[in-house]
């Protein structure tokens, strides 16, 4: 069976349209209809159905597709390990992180692995937490850094670290001396950057409101949109230390403290499958153990 035909299957199958599928793969249109008459010449079922001007797929359609999608996963891993060969590198290792964990912790754990094991060659793909579990189950990923714990099966998360939350604010520059602006007042009067970060927001507005502030907030879901927006003055906002350390040494923010207002911390874990966690993973878990002591299981 030709890859190229279920490459046509599986984009169409997502497009529903055979011309939106010619423009995604850069082909004919024409092109298009003899792959998946040929796919469905070879299957001897129907995979689709015309309904106006789109297609759907069939209920055989729908039963093929997932198969389609193991094949083609298959097939990619199967081409990056003969490059990752011909590159010199012996394995391979294909990590999903949190932004925020890519930007703070990950450079230094890479530098100590790629040290201790140059024979790897490691893909990072940055995802929000909340898709890391899924990355992970699939296979995707053979590891996740997560600020979040997966609600995915046949998965494992242990614990990495703590981060403390903080109140975030613009440094208004003046006479180091000076006492610093009070919290309440620039919550008040401030745009409260929120839910760039997927755990703490809903409790914490919760407790805000029931206080009795008059918050007005805006959405921003990054952390780096958020710290960008703090600086150039479009609000404040509470946000994870480790997020922020460089911008505190460099005097661009204030960290303000919160006196009648306690504070969430918040967690980093590494998301390992249950079974199967190849040898370059192990590797790279066990650097996290030697600086994440005593990394317990949370799940």
């Amino acid at each position: 069976m030709d890859i190229k035909l279920l490459q046509t299957f599986e984009v169409a199958a997502s497009c529903e349209n055979f011309h939106q599928t010619a423009e995604t793969l850069y082909i004919a249109q024409p092109t298009v209809t003899q792959h998946i008459r040929q796919l469905e010449k070879e299957l001897d079922v129907a995979l689709f159905e015309r309904v106006g001007k789109r297609v759907r797929l069939t209920a055989a359609g729908k039963r093929f597709l997932s198969h389609a999608k193991l094949i083609l996963s298959q097939w990619h891993t199967g081409v990056e390990e003969m490059v990752t060969w011909k590159q010199g590198y012996k394995e391979i290792l294909r990590i999903a992180v949190s932004p925020i964990i890519a930007r703070t912790s990950l450079p230094s754990l890479i530098h100590r692995y790629t040290k201790e094991h140059p024979e790897v060659d490691i893909t990072i793909k940055v995802a929000d937490s909340i898709d890391i579990g899924l990355l992970v189950q699939s296979g995707q990923a053979h590891l996740g850094l997560s600020r979040m714990i997966p609600s995915e099966g046949q998965l494992s998360a242990y614990l990495m670290q703590t981060d403390p939350i903080v109140f975030a604010v613009p440094h208004y520059g003046g006479d180091m001396d000076a006492p610093l602006p009070d919290w309440e007042q620039e919550l008040i009067t401030k745009r409260l950057l929120t839910h760039n970060h997927p755990v703490y927001w809903e409790p914490l507005l919760t407790s805000l409101r029931q206080r009795g502030f008059a918050i007005r907030t805006m959405g921003v879901t990054h952390v780096d949109v958020t710290k960008r927006f703090i600086e150039e003055g479009l609000g404040i906002s509470f946000l994870p230390r480790s997020a922020i350390l460089r911008e505190l040494f460099e005097n661009r923010f204030m960290e303000l403290p919160t006196p009648g207002l306690e504070l969430p911390k918040v967690a980093s874990y590494v998301i390992l499958p249950n079974n199967n966690l190849i040898t370059s993973g192990q590797r790279f878990v066990d650097i996290l153990a030697t600086l994440y002591a005593p990394l317990p299981k949370v799940t």
